[in-house]
């Protein structure tokens, strides 16, 4: 299984989270039961071949980041969808923006410009090429914000160096 696939079946446990309200653990013991798994390759391709051990790994570690940072992750999707309501995005989009902010802020392997393109692809499978366009413009803001943020301190030591050289 790919990465890429790996990520499409933690975006169907985080939605599928969404409306059991099951804890994250129980929601990945359930989903990757080998007969049930088994079960949806008529449903979904992605299905047809089950995670290796490291893409296990990688959908347990974002199924469960996303659940313990869904406040953050939520509150930066509201921050950066400027007139829009969470309760307007959909329920897939959702998903798709907490995986993307999750992986850009917490996982290393994944570079942001990686978890941005393959969320862009996601919404725009799943909810439309509109919906694409929107979680592009969500990641790239928050992105662009995180970029800022790292560009102050850098920026505030150099004119602290400059005062000290003039004193």
């Amino acid at each position: 299984m790919t990465r890429s696939n790996a990520r499409e079946l933690a975006v169907h446990l985080i939605y599928s989270r969404a409306f059991t309200g099951e804890e994250p653990l129980s929601t990945l013991e359930a989903r990757l039961d080998k007969e049930y798994y088994a079960a949806l390759s008529d449903e979904n391709e992605i299905y047809a071949e089950r995670p290796s051990r490291k893409q296990l790994a990688y959908i347990d570690t974002v199924v469960v980041g996303t659940a313990n940072r869904a406040q953050e992750l939520d509150d930066a999707i509201a921050k950066h969808s400027i007139g829009w309501d969470l309760k307007r995005i959909s329920k897939l989009t959702h998903a798709i923006l907490q995986l993307a902010l999750f992986e850009c802020q917490y996982v290393e392997d994944v570079p942001a410009g990686v978890a941005v393109n393959e969320a862009v692809s996601l919404a725009k499978k799943y909810d439309g090429e509109d919906a694409g366009t929107f979680v592009n413009g969500i990641l790239r803001a928050f992105l662009r914000e995180q970029e800022a943020q790292k560009q102050a301190p850098a920026q505030e030591e150099t004119v602290q160096e400059q005062e000290t050289m003039q004193q």
